[in-house]
């Protein structure tokens, strides 16, 4: 997800967004876990998204 896409959208959808990432982020672990994992990658750009929304959702309620 880019940053400019984060503009455009309020502070309730980007928490939505934020449950999203983070739900898809705790099925990706547990499934490292039992390594049904192929990308491996897709856990630390779902971290780097998660710091993306959280750092609007600051500038945006500040």
């Amino acid at each position: 997800m880019q940053y400019k896409e984060l503009q455009s959208k309020g502070v309730d959808e980007l928490k939505k967004l934020i449950r999203e990432k983070r739900k898809a982020l705790r099925l990706f672990r547990f499934g490292s876990a039992g390594s049904r994992t192929k990308n491996v990658k897709e856990g630390r750009n779902l971290r780097r998204d998660i710091a993306r929304i959280l750092t609007k959702v600051t500038e945006k309620s500040s």
